[in-house]
This record gives C-alpha cells, structure tokens and sequence, in this order.
C-alpha cells in the first residue's frame, strides 16, 4: 500500500511535547494491507524521524485487526536528562575521623596527640563553589533537539569570620581558626578555645562564640557552650554541652542521668550510659547505647562491633541503626521513628494544651449559662454583667487557640503518617521486651529476630531480611 492509501485508514498524532507519536485506525476493511517498511515510509512522510518502534510497526503490518481499536505508541523521543548539580566543596573533610589516639610505652593513652584540628590561617580558601552542568540534549520524535536541562545552581551559606571573592566561587578565611558547619549547611570559621586537661573548678565553665577543644575530661555540674564545635578527648560526666555546630566525645559519654549534651548538627561518641543527647541531624556512636535518651533529626547510628542499644529511648527523625537492641533479659527498651523527635514532644504538648481548653470551655460555658438565665430574669447586675462579657470575650479567644492547636496537631499527625523512608536496622539481634514506633504505628517484639529491619507497610510494622 502506498501513502496515499494509507492516509484513508491511519491517522498520526503526537504529543503536546511531541516525545510520543500515536497511531490510531480511523477506519477498516479487508482492503488494509501493509508491511512494517510501508509503515515507516508513511510516518516519515508526516515527520515521524526519530525513536521509531520497528517491532511495533511489523506487528501492526503482521496483525492489525489487534491494533484497530486502539491508540498505539510507535515512536518515542528522549527528554532531556537533568545535568549535575552545582556543589559546594571544602578543602577539608569535615566527616574524615580523627586517628586512634597514641599508646604509650608504659600502655597509657596519650590523648593530647588524638585531634589534629583543621586550622586555617586567615585568607587561606576553605571552599570552592561549582556551576551545575547541563544533562544531555533531548529529542522529539520529529527529530528536533531538545535544549538540555541544567542541574540546580548552589549558593554558598555564609557563616561568621569568612569572605567570598567578587565572582562567588570561593570563599576564604577571614580569621586565623578552625572550619566549622552549623545548622543548615552555614559554613565557619571561629576562633579555637584550647583546655588542656579537664574541666573541673580550675577551669570553670565556657561559654565561647568559636570552637572548644577539651583536651581532657568534662566533669559533672560543668557547663560549655559554644558557637561552633565542641571536641572532648576525654570522656564527659553529668555536664551540659551545647554547640550550634557538631560534639565529638573520644572518651564517651557517663551521664549519670543528669545533664546533657546538645548539637545543632551531629553528635559522635564512643558510648552514651545513661546520657541525655539531641543532636538536630545525626547521633554516631562506635560502642553502645545504654539506659539513655537519645534524639536526633534524621538518624542514631549505633555501629562498631558492639553496636548495641539497651533500656531508654532512642528517637530519630528517618532512621536507628544498630548490631543488637535490648538484651536477654528484656529490659524495656524503646526506639521511635518516622517523626522529628521535637515534633513528638510538641504534639504531647499540644494534646495537653487542647485537653485544659475543652475543661476552661466547659467551665465558661456553664458559667455563661447562668448568667443568661439571670439576664433573661432581668437579675443582671453590673458586676455579672462585667462578668459576662469577660467570659464571652475568653471564650471566643479560647476557641481560636483551640483551632489553631488542633490544626497544628492536624500537621504533627500528617508528618507522623509520611513514614515511607522510616525504618529501624538491626544487623545482629532484637531481643524481645523492645517496643517499636514508625510513625504512629506501635509493635512490641515477642520473640527475638536476627538480621531484620523494621518499616511501615500499609498500616502496619513489617519485618523485612536486614540488607546493608
């Protein structure tokens, strides 16, 4: 069959964004005759170039009685892909660890020789800023090059004590310091506040708009707090450590439940008992987790050999990791997520705040009833009626709290449902007596597992092999 005669039974039509073209049938008979070749021949001749589906188009010549009554997809295009992202890239590695602190002669640690600071000298760069760049050019099913994407452009997020250059592509010390990053990526450079030994009444307690490095113990009742990091080559007691950016405890962390220690970004330690820690993105630890209470952002990582998470709370915004959780004596322990913690706290908050509400409402609305009745009585003195006013004027600023806690609960909930990326890895054991949250979803563990990892799945807790 020859174009022409094809033109009375096909019709050809192509997407807005022409990166599909269709064919239909518009009529049949037993006249329709045709290969896949004729096929192609027609569609280039009404500019089908590109992205031709052969196999397709030799079927439909084979067998088009199948074909008839259908829309069918005979060519395909190729979008443009997104090119690279811009990126912003230090000239340290901020997540490179420290070396093992030194042994001595005599099997001492010589923990003053463990963190080697990442000192800048002012005017030395720090950062580099990199253009996103284009993806591959697209193509329609006529043939026409798409123009590429291009991937997302980066700005720098300056912080304190740093300077860029006229084009915005570097950035560089103002200061001499150490590179710090605090929250939401700002990137630092703060004056270093140096201990060298522990902080006990000699020192006092620190309150410094840099970095502090202890080059020693924290002991209980001490507080320090800082700008930027806080590095402790010893161990921390019942002390309180803020820092707006990252903590990093060589020597653990002995709590005693008293104190806590705080980071705008990431915690890392070697242990946590009976500790008190939030970190606003990630908690690290290389040993284990005992009898604490642990919050972080986005995930608690519990690895190293021991990898073990025992009695407590442990709660994390997408994810715990852990070898072994509780032990095998079932000491209650408990590991939530799906949800920032804060919001959880807020959310008993709120449920508390709207339970006072609806017993002030009540107390109002009988009172308010009362006094309707002495008014329609015409027993109404100035006093009640003062009162009466009072009471309507609270009750209408109650109800707008009200609303505007139950619809911030409303929120809290919606994100409490968001837990498709939540779950809780276990690459050893948990034991029973361990109770599980994913969002708003509860399950006790009965009976060890080994090797499992914990999601939500269609309004449930599943146990799914823990694969790394």
């Amino acid at each position: 069959m020859d174009n022409l005669q094809l033109e009375s039974f096909l019709r050809i039509q192509t997407s807005a964004d022409k990166l599909s073209a269709f064919l239909t049938f518009s009529r049949m008979s037993d006249e329709f005759e045709c290969n896949g070749d004729e096929l192609e021949g027609f569609l280039r001749s009404k500019g089908i170039v590109y992205g031709l589906r052969r196999e397709v188009l030799n079927q439909i010549g084979t067998n088009p009685l199948a074909y008839c009554r259908e829309q069918t997809l005979i060519a395909q295009g190729e979008a443009p892909l997104p090119g690279k992202d811009g990126y912003v890239k230090l000239a340290y590695d901020m997540n490179k660890n420290n070396q093992a602190p030194t042994e001595l002669e005599d099997g001492k640690v010589d923990f003053k020789e463990v963190v080697q600071l990442k000192n800048v000298k002012r005017g030395q760069l720090i950062a580099e800023r990199y253009e996103p760049t284009p993806g591959p050019f697209g193509k329609t099913v006529t043939g026409e090059d798409i123009p590429p994407k291009i991937g997302k452009h980066v700005r720098f997020k300056v912080g304190k004590n740093v300077v860029l250059n006229d084009e915005q592509t570097a950035m560089y010390s103002a200061i001499d310091g150490l590179i710090a990053l605090t929250e939401k990526e700002k990137i630092n450079v703060f004056p270093v506040y140096e201990v060298n030994g522990d902080v006990d009444y000699s020192v006092g307690n620190i309150d410094f708009v840099g970095t502090v490095v202890i080059r020693g113990n924290v002991l209980s009742g001490f507080r320090i707090k800082a700008s930027g990091d806080i590095r402790v080559i010893g161990g921390v007691e019942g002390a309180e450590i803020e820092s707006e950016g990252s903590v990093e405890i060589t020597g653990g962390i002995l709590g005693g439940n008293k104190g806590f220690v705080k980071a705008g970004r990431n915690v890392r330690s070697s242990f946590i008992q009976e500790g008190n820690v939030i970190a606003g993105e990630e908690v690290l630890v290389s040993q284990s987790i005992m009898h604490s209470h642990v919050r972080a952002g986005k995930n608690v990582i519990c690895s190293g050999a021991k990898g073990l998470i025992v009695g407590g709370l442990v709660q994390a915004g997408d994810m715990v990791s852990a070898r072994t959780i509780g032990n095998s004596m079932s000491t209650a322990t408990t590991i939530e997520v799906g949800v920032n913690p804060e919001y959880r706290t807020e959310l008993q908050d709120l449920r508390t705040k709207l339970k006072q509400y609806m017993d002030n409402l009540d107390k109002t609305d009988k009172a308010l009833a009362i006094l309707d009745q002495l008014a329609a009585a015409g027993q109404l003195t100035p006093e009640k009626l003062a009162l009466r006013i009072k009471l309507t004027t609270s009750k209408r600023q109650t109800l707008l709290e009200n609303d505007q806690t139950k619809t911030r609960i409303l929120e809290i909930e919606r994100t409490l449902e968001n837990t498709d990326r939540s779950k809780i890895d276990v690459s050893n054991i948990v034991f029973g007596g361990t109770k599980l949250v994913i969002g708003r979803y509860t399950k006790f563990v009965k009976d060890s597992s080994q090797r499992v990892s914990f999601r939500y799945s269609e309004g449930d807790i599943v146990l799914v092999p823990y694969s790394n």
